[in-house]
């Protein structure tokens, strides 16, 4: 069976009825309840949304599947019928979702049934047939009016949030076709969870691209398109389920924020395996990148003002249907940043990301045991001083990082003929896998920072670049510069330095 209209339309409706966590930034009408949450993107035995949802569905050739979660869009489509591919059932009291059981309609006549008279099907067929066009039209309407609230869709005040994603940077593709399509849902920016496991499957892998800590990056090829494959280690599942919750509940199609395509647990080689599947880069990290290439100062400061503008796009809250929570990175580094063909840099690994909504005051940390990068700990994390429950002290150490991302990208330009080899922050002064101890003595205790390159204060625009630095490293977190303030002080250093100089 094809992705027909019917296949389609209950993609949607699963999302729609509460597949996902209920999302803390949508409107709801009335006070959230919690529900029983049962299905692959559960975080939890509960979830709260503006109702409780259970929903059953088969997949053609496959035994039915029933999730439990909640909803918060579409209430309408809780009335609707079910059918053999898909039953539903809405509630609004507390954990009202729990003991629900369905079943979906039956596809073909009971034998004990009676025979039913000759002349029916002749009357049914025209009625059927009208009842049909009825609901293509209804939920073509519906498609039109979707893509209608998308085009009015509110764009954050960078300027350069992106609501939907070009899939490939040479032409149109099948990737983005998919990606384009009013497939995706309205909640998040991924793809409905039963696409994502039909594209995760058909997926070839290529060629190993990188391993770490976290597992493996594979090429892979998707009908001829290249998609990268992280596949996830066992003991870093959390951090898989973190990436996909964000990336299914919260809208962040930016050209500088890693493009995300599918998720989905699969098993290989008898065993299971953790797929997130995201757009292919084949300059690999900025870490990567760094090692082999020195960059004009031109270069170094696209690389720079692409990255805080991706960084900018997360810190920020975008209210409205088309809106996003804040979110903090927390384990920003040159590793997890990655250069795109057009060498403008994207954010990669939510892993262990943070999510804040003001409106309701909502502060969602997951549950992920993982820290992040001790090289890149902000001086308040070595001493173990944060306040975990403050949103802002997320921000401020992911500041503290992206001064550190900075100081690489500096000793790689070059300046009056000067460059330095790459080298990671503090290569002078720890191991080369310092431990948090290591750390908190260098960065705590002795106070130190990086060793800014003289030669930087030789050209008054790279010379702005390391005062920025030092604002990024300021011991009291409240006082580092925010992300938008360096996105628009590096936008400023960079138009000056594309200006034509006047000979006189």
């Amino acid at each position: 069976m094809t992705l027909d209209l019917p296949r389609r339309g209950f993609l949607m409706l699963l999302m729609a009825l509460g597949l996902t966590q209920g999302d803390p930034t949508k409107p709801s009408r009335g006070p959230l309840v919690t529900c029983t949450c049962e299905g692959p993107h559960c975080r939890g035995p509960t979830c709260q949304g503006a109702w409780c949802t259970v929903v059953l569905v088969r997949e053609e050739g496959q035994q039915p599947q029933q999730h439990r979660g909640c909803g918060s869009l579409h209430e309408e489509l809780c009335r609707g019928r079910p059918t053999e591919f898909v039953n539903h059932y809405c509630c609004y009291r507390p954990l009202c979702n729990h003991n629900v059981s369905l079943a979906l309609e039956a596809t073909q006549i009971p034998p004990e049934q009676p025979k039913v008279d000759g002349q029916l099907p002749l009357i049914l067929g025209p009625v059927l047939a009208l009842l049909a066009l009825v609901a293509l039209g209804a939920l073509g309407l519906w498609h039109v009016r979707r893509r209608q609230e998308k085009q009015r869709g509110l764009h954050s005040e960078l300027g350069e949030s992106s609501l939907i994603l070009k899939a490939s940077e040479q032409g149109d593709s099948m990737l983005g076709d998919l990606l384009d399509s009013d497939c995706t849902t309205g909640s998040g920016s991924g793809l409905p969870f039963l696409v994502q496991r039909t594209v995760a499957r058909q997926v070839a892998l290529v060629e190993c691209v990188g391993k770490g800590r976290y597992g493996e990056v594979w090429r892979g090829l998707w009908h001829g398109e290249s998609v990268a494959v992280k596949i996830f280690s066992s003991r870093d599942e959390q951090s898989w389920f973190r990436e996909t919750e964000i990336y299914n509940t919260v809208l962040l199609r930016h050209d500088n924020i890693l493009g995300f395509i599918a998720s989905d647990m699969t098993s290989r080689n008898s065993s299971t395996q953790l797929w997130l599947i995201t757009h292919y880069h084949e300059h690999g990290s900025l870490y990567d990148f760094l090692q082999r290439q020195t960059l004009e100062p031109q270069l170094a400061l696209r690389l720079a003002v692409s990255a805080a503008c991706g960084l900018a796009h997360l810190h920020v809250e975008i209210f409205g249907t088309q809106g996003k929570p804040a979110i903090a990175h927390r384990d920003l580094k040159s590793r997890n940043v990655l250069v795109k063909s057009n060498l403008q840099c994207c954010l990669a690994d939510l892993g262990l990301a943070v999510m804040h909504s003001q409106s309701s005051d909502y502060l969602d940390i997951g549950n992920n045991p993982r820290v992040g990068t001790k090289r890149y700990m902000a001086p308040e994390v070595l001493e173990e001083q944060i306040r975990t429950d403050c949103f802002e002290s997320y921000k401020w150490t992911d500041i503290w990082a992206f001064g550190l991302v900075l100081w690489e990208i500096a000793r790689r330009t070059i300046v009056n003929g000067i460059v330095e080899d790459y080298r990671p922050p503090f290569y002078d002064v720890v191991p080369n896998d310092p431990s948090f101890e290591d750390m908190k003595k260098v960065v705590c205790v002795d106070q130190q920072t990086p060793t800014i390159p003289n030669r930087l204060a030789a050209d008054p625009v790279l010379s702005g670049l390391a005062q920025m630095m030092r604002e990024c490293w300021y011991p009291n977190p409240s006082a580092r510069l925010t992300a938008l303030r360096i996105k628009k002080t590096l936008q400023k250093l960079s138009n000056g330095l594309e200006k034509p100089k006047v000979i006189h």
